[in-house]
């Protein structure tokens, strides 16, 4: 599938998404409507299925003094399962010091109006957060299910500074990521304020069918460890996910297309501080294929950053990037990926592709190619300026080996670096030199 059957559309309401009113329940909660984000310019032109209406309304009432509210949660989602609206009330805040598994949701919406806060307990939570088996990856939840809603205009912190600190101590600690979206089958998560988390924000995996929509991600340490690997969005194994209209504040890739994202649209994002939006890193795990295709990210701004576009992968020989992370040698593709219009401010390179990540050693990698290829890439429309740190370099495009990179394209890039030029490192790019401002790679 090439990058013209992505449809664009003016006005999409929200692909199929039913607007209701849920009703009220006896005990006065005042519950919210359920938004209507439109689909916006683009679309993955696969339809999203249409969300029932709600019947029932159940309120979860916060304890008010730190004491885990997670058994009243638990009963407000089973009693509303299946056709109703669990509201967390507005001023109440929640403690959460219990790890749930909500992946048996069904026709459901969950109205976050209030804090949902979960507990500082280091030792608790390492050893019951949900492994999601990717590069060791924790949640403190996993919602899944079928038909899930979740607004409300509230705020999940992960109180993430606990983590920080303990990461700086030890790397190996498994950090919970805030928000775990596990086998969602349809839904969307919409109108919230994601805090502190103590890794990754977000986490999209075997979910198909997902809208994110107008979330707000911030949180950094006030003491000298800073946040790390805090991820905005991280997608998985999964198909047909949109995320749109957001404000991103953190220390890692804005968003990230692992292993098996397919059919994926980023469009209206505001990025500070961040990796870039980046496909991978891919190629990790010898014996595995990944494969991440049909992909538009769309009207980005990114400032105060190490990259804009990037695509990332390991070599084809094993190699280490720090002790907590190391491979190389896996299989797969990357193809059909456009980058189309993004405005840059401080940022080290406008675009980056690599076949050598985690891997300093050139010649190692050209000596070892990498067996997963890249191919039909559009980069296109980007204005800006970048950093210092790579002046007179704007950017990075080295793959390790012709064979295994091809037909990448790179349009309109009215980007310069501090010293007013344009150049790139190119290397192992057939026509890359056509296209852009080139220099050999040192």
């Amino acid at each position: 599938m090439r990058v013209s059957s992505f449809v664009a559309v003016a006005l999409l309401q929200a692909s199929g998404f039913a607007f209701a009113a849920p009703s009220l329940e006896s005990r006065g909660a005042k519950a919210s409507r359920r938004p209507n984000h439109a689909v916006a310019p683009f679309h993955s032109g696969k339809a999203f299925p249409a969300s029932s209406n709600r019947t029932k309304t159940c309120t979860v009432k916060s304890s008010g003094n730190g004491t885990d509210d997670s058994p009243a949660i638990l009963k407000a989602i089973d009693d509303c399962n299946d056709g109703g609206h669990v509201v967390f009330g507005a001023g109440e805040k929640y403690t959460i010091g219990t790890a749930l598994d909500l992946t048996h949701l069904k026709h459901i919406d969950l109205d976050i109006q209030g804090t949902l806060q979960f507990s500082n307990d280091t030792t608790y939570w390492q050893s019951h957060s949900f492994n999601q088996t990717f590069q060791n990856a924790t949640t403190f939840f996993q919602l899944g299910g079928e038909d899930v809603n979740v607004y409300g205009g509230g705020t999940i912190d992960g109180n993430g500074q606990v983590w920080y600190d303990l990461y700086a101590a030890n790397i190996y600690v498994l950090r919970p990521i805030l928000f775990g979206t596990i086998g969602l089958k349809g839904g969307s998560i919409s109108d919230l304020n994601l805090r502190y988390s103590p890794q990754w924000y977000n986490f999209v995996a075997n979910s198909s069918d997902v809208v994110f929509s107008n979330i707000t991600i911030a949180g950094g340490s006030v003491s000298k460890n800073p946040a790390k690997n805090t991820d905005g969005w991280d997608t998985y194994r999964s198909s047909n996910i949109v995320i749109q209209n957001s404000h991103i504040d953190n220390g890692d890739d804005c968003v990230s297309f692992k292993p098996n994202s397919t059919d994926i649209v980023v469009q209206n994002l505001v990025c500070n501080g961040s990796h870039g939006i980046s496909v991978g890193s891919l190629g990790q795990y010898l014996g595995e294929v990944d494969n991440v295709k049909n992909v538009y990210v769309y009207n980005i701004s990114m400032s105060n950053a190490s990259d804009g576009a990037r695509i990332k992968v390991w070599p084809g020989i094993s190699s280490a990037l720090s002790g907590d992370l190391q491979g190389g040698g896996g299989l797969g593709a990357v193809s059909n990926i456009t980058y189309d219009t993004m405005v840059l401010d401080n940022v080290d390179y406008a675009i980056e592709i690599t076949q050598c990540y985690g891997q300093k050693n050139i010649t190692l990698c050209n000596e070892h190619p990498a067996n997963l290829t890249i191919s039909d890439i559009t980069i296109k429309h980007f204005t800006g300026t970048t950093s210092d740190t790579y002046d007179p370099l704007i950017g990075y495009l080295v793959c390790s080996s012709e064979k295994v990179c091809s037909n990448i394209e790179i349009e309109d890039i009215q980007v310069l670096s501090p010293s007013g030029t344009n150049e790139f490192a190119c290397g192992s790019i057939a026509g890359i030199e056509q296209e852009v401002n080139c220099t050999a790679v040192s």
